[in-house]
């Protein structure tokens, strides 16, 4: 009983300590004319699909929820957080060549498609990026449309 208590005794200090490790939650500034939905003069209807489903991870305007501040569930947000960005980052989407552009929307496609983004894990605790099958081909067909024209 007495290593139960230690073990457990230790964990709880070393839980308290960990919240002391720093992590970075700050957003860049965004660039207006860099920024997908403003650049793109994205239609509101999915501007809002895009922004409720993609902008935490994909952009610098990430919202981070109160779980994102308790050790170590930050750690994975923020490793989430950064490697969304580095696929894709709709707040410096200005700032693309076009070959990366179109990479990136076809990836968007295929992403929305096979239901694999938004996250299922992100999904569970963000009702509003749980998108219906009617937002996802809404979401598609823009992409779709923009790789069409080259529109991006």
């Amino acid at each position: 009983m007495k290593t139960v208590k230690k073990v457990l005794f230790w964990t709880l200090v070393a839980f308290a300590l960990i919240q002391f490790i720093p992590i970075d939650r700050v957003n860049k500034p965004i660039d207006k004319a860099a920024n997908f939905v403003e650049a793109k003069k994205t239609p509101e209807k999915i501007r809002d699909l895009i922004k409720g489903a993609c902008y935490d991870c994909h952009s610098n305007e990430t919202v981070y929820p109160k779980y994102a501040y308790l050790a170590p569930i930050s750690w994975s947000v923020k490793s989430h957080v950064n490697e969304g960005r580095e696929h894709l980052n709709f707040s410096i989407w200005g700032t693309y060549n076009k070959e990366l552009k179109e990479n990136m929307l076809s990836k968007a496609i295929q992403t929305v498609q096979n239901k694999t983004m938004p996250m299922p894990g992100y999904i569970v605790y963000h009702k509003e990026a749980n998108l219906s099958d009617a937002e996802r081909t809404l979401m598609v067909q823009y992409f779709e449309e923009m790789l069409k024209s080259k529109s991006y």
